[in-house]
Order: structure tokens, then C-alpha cells, then sequence
């Protein structure tokens, strides 16, 4: 089997209010429709940096682009079979502010999955750890939630 390794980035983007920006979709695998719960992220391009690549991404596959870094969530390795390769994606993510609520079409290729996103707010980080689809997602919003929880003491 074939194998591709790949870096990511992306943000778990946090509005004024506390809600949590995901992007939903119906997307099919294995011949069933599911329907997923994701966190903004994708492929680190050459001579982008990690930063660069999570706040181009967040705002690609949502349309918020007014968007702050306040840290750095780490980095963890995903590995999966889709279509008889193997992948390798070492993810890293970082907590992001929404400065402005502006929100612009997205910037994806209308074949792709990605077009498939919806953008949507979910009421917090302790909520959302339940509610993502990928285990490794889960764990970067637990990883904000003890950031933010550290930041406060």
C-alpha cells in the first residue's frame, strides 16, 4: 500500500462569546453518507510557515479571516487508509480569536469535499469535545480547554 506523509495546520477559533467555530458536513465513505463535525485545517504549503498555514486554512475552508493566534496547541500525528493509501498527517493547531464577525464565501474548489463545509458555532470547548468526529480533533479541543483554563489561573 501506498503511503503519504503530509503536515497540516489549523485553528480552533473562539468568538467573543465563547462559541467554538466547526464546519459541518455530509460527505460520503464507504458507500454511506455521514455526516462529520470538524475543525478548520489543511496541508501546509512550501515556505509557509505552520502560522501562516492555519490562519490561510481556517479562513479558506470557513470565510472568517479576521482571525488571531493566541497559542500554540501543539502538534500530533493522524494516520488513516482512504482509497487504498495510507496516510500520515502530523497536525498542528493552534487557539485563534475572531477579531470581526465578518464572514466571506469560503475559498475552496466547488468539486471538492471541502465545498461540502458549512461553517457553524458551537456553545463551548467543553461541549464540542464530544460533538467532533475525528478522536485526534477531540483531543486539540481538550488541549484548548486546559490552555484557556491555565491562562486563567
Amino acid at each position: 500500500m501506498k503511503t503519504k506523509h503530509y503536515l497540516a495546520a489549523g485553528g480552533i477559533v473562539l468568538d467573543s462569546s465563547g462559541r467554538v467555530l466547526i464546519l459541518e458536513r455530509d460527505v460520503e465513505r464507504e458507500g454511506v453518507v455521514v455526516h462529520e463535525v470538524r475543525l478548520p485545517k489543511g496541508h501546509v504549503d512550501e515556505g509557509e510557515t505552520d502560522e501562516q498555514a492555519a490562519l490561510r486554512e481556517t479562513c479558506e475552508e470557513s470565510g472568517y479571516c479576521d482571525l488571531e493566534i493566541l497559542g500554540d496547541l501543539g502538534m500530533a500525528r493522524s494516520e488513516y487508509v482512504f482509497r487504498n493509501t495510507r496516510y500520515v498527517r502530523d497536525e498542528h493547531y493552534f487557539l485563534m480569536r475572531l477579531r470581526s464577525p465578518e464572514c466571506r464565501p469560503p475559498d475552496v474548489h466547488p468539486d471538492s469535499e471541502e465545498a461540502l463545509f458549512q461553517a457553524a458555532w458551537a456553545p463551548g470547548l467543553q461541549s464540542l469535545c464530544a460533538d467532533l468526529t475525528y478522536e485526534s480533533e477531540r483531543d486539540f479541543a481538550a488541549r484548548a480547554l486546559r490552555y484557556l483554563q491555565s491562562q486563567q489561573q
